[in-house]
């Protein structure tokens, strides 16, 4: 299998000074070309200033010809109820939350509890823990339909006279009630009403992102020359413009970084309205944990806290965890207190079980609780060129493999990765990176300008499923 340079569309030209399009490289990085020292090297003073294929590493990449990406994520089988916000006598009143995209709470759902069943009631402080006992009741009255974004049902307490004397405890704040079966009386008809599927809809929006570079036809003595050898044979120069480079190194950037910061706007400043990035998607959808670093200086508590959280969830057993060099090295020093703790007994599943590709991709692995973890420093995090300017982000962590969800353009359920990059794209036009060239120089004669210019365009946006499974580690 030969070397594929990725230049094969490429003519070289058999010596320096022919310049044209066929010959001019717009995506040249030295360390893959064959002969690097045929340019003037500059001091690269802040090392690899990219930020690094974070997306290409933890998401996938797919079409789409649409202008909104919706999808049904699945919610959890049994019936259970976080924000009961009172009792009165034997009354409950349950507070409704409505669908991530805004519709209203169905109001058939209110019914979810039913005559018949029994349920099992705490209560929760205002910081949200448990206080008083878990006490059994029955439902004697099903769920009425909503008024507002509240519902009620009715339920007499199997343990004691009232509810109000055994769990209202003088700190309450409101009510946690989980189903957990039904109780009938011999010779009595079956159970009234079912529950339909419970399921959220979420949407997403592709951004436009634009960039370019512009040279006046005087300034073309700028250019650099690399000397080429193709798989198909072909040998010569190529030509490129360093800064033009730079360019496209820092639209690839932006292309990553509007992914994870972006937000979908509310103010008429925005001229797309935006769309929802990785922080974003987070802190609205997913969990966040604060001050993991402090918290790991003495114990694993927070850590341990964690994998509560994903046991409550999906559970899915190897995540990524990208992450600034404080929290870094905070785990590590962490896990080396723990004898038992470090590589051994981590799968290595996401890299094909190979911890020497692992390690070449600069991550390590670590195993607690049932979960295997993937540890790299981010370098978007660290580097004062990108978000080491800022301190409120310490990583993320991301599960591997993928979710099923109800793809609402195919009408039918599919397995999607977690993260992916959704760009517009159709038989005519595909958007994920456009590159073209217009002006009098370099051989393009589009315009009469005397320039070179070279633009960019992206038209993308990042959906991100089952944020419940994800983390985002604040400081």
């Amino acid at each position: 299998m030969g070397l594929t340079t990725g230049i094969e569309h490429l003519t070289p030209s058999p010596s320096k000074g022919q310049l044209f399009q066929g010959n001019y490289i717009t995506n040249f990085d030295f360390t893959n070309q064959f002969l690097p020292d045929v340019y003037e090297k500059q001091a690269e003073i802040y090392g690899n200033r990219s930020i690094g294929s974070f997306l290409k590493l933890v998401s996938a990449e797919m079409p789409s010809a649409s202008d909104e990406i919706r999808w049904v994520e699945q919610g959890r089988l049994h019936v259970a109820y976080k924000n009961v916000t009172g009792i009165s006598g034997d009354v409950f009143t349950v507070g409704l939350e409505a669908n991530p995209d805004a519709t209203a709470y169905p109001a058939a759902a209110a019914a979810a509890i039913r005559v018949g069943q029994t349920i099992m009631v705490q209560a929760i402080t205002a910081a949200g823990v448990h206080t008083g006992p878990v006490l059994k009741g029955i439902v004697t009255v099903a769920g009425a339909a909503a008024s507002g974004d509240t519902s009620t049902f009715t339920a007499k307490c199997l343990e004691a006279a009232n509810w109000n004397g055994a769990i209202n405890a003088s700190n309450r704040s409101k009510y946690h009630v989980l189903v957990y079966g039904s109780e009938f009386a011999k010779g009595t008809d079956g159970m009234t009403g079912s529950i339909d599927a419970s399921y959220s809809s979420y949407t997403n929006k592709p951004m436009i992102l634009k960039d370019n570079y512009q040279i006046n036809g005087s300034d073309t003595a700028q250019i650099g020359w690399i000397e080429v050898t193709s798989e198909n044979g072909a040998s010569g120069y190529l030509w490129y413009l360093q800064s033009e480079h730079e360019t496209r190194q820092r639209f690839e950037d932006y292309l990553e970084m509007s992914m994870i910061e972006s937000v979908k706007s509310t103010q008429a400043a925005s001229p797309g309205g935006g769309t929802e990035g990785l922080f974003a998607a987070l802190t609205g959808r997913g969990n966040v944990y604060t001050d993991l670093s402090t918290e790991l200086a003495t114990n694993m508590d927070g850590f341990d806290t964690i994998l509560k959280q994903l046991d409550k969830n999906g559970a899915v057993e190897e995540n990524m965890l990208y992450i600034d060099k404080s929290l870094s090295l905070a785990i590590d020093d962490a896990l080396a207190a723990k004898n038992s703790y470090g590589t051994g007994g981590t799968s290595y599943g996401v890299f094909n079980n190979s911890e020497e590709m692992a390690l070449n991709l600069g991550f390590s692995g670590f195993r607690r609780g049932g979960y295997d973890f993937y540890k790299t420093d981010w370098k978007y995090l660290n580097d004062f060129g990108t978000r080491g300017l800022f301190s409120d982000i310490e990583g993320v962590l991301i599960p591997a493999g993928t979710s099923t969800v109800y793809d609402q353009e195919l009408g039918q359920n599919i397995k999607r990765p977690f993260l992916h990059v959704r760009y517009r794209a159709s038989e005519t036009d595909d958007r994920k990176m456009k590159t073209w060239i217009t002006g009098s120089v370099g051989g393009s004669y589009t315009t009469t300008t005397d320039e070179m210019r070279v633009s960019f365009l992206s038209e993308r946006c990042l959906i991100v499923q089952g944020a419940n499974n994800f983390f985002l580690l604040k400081d």
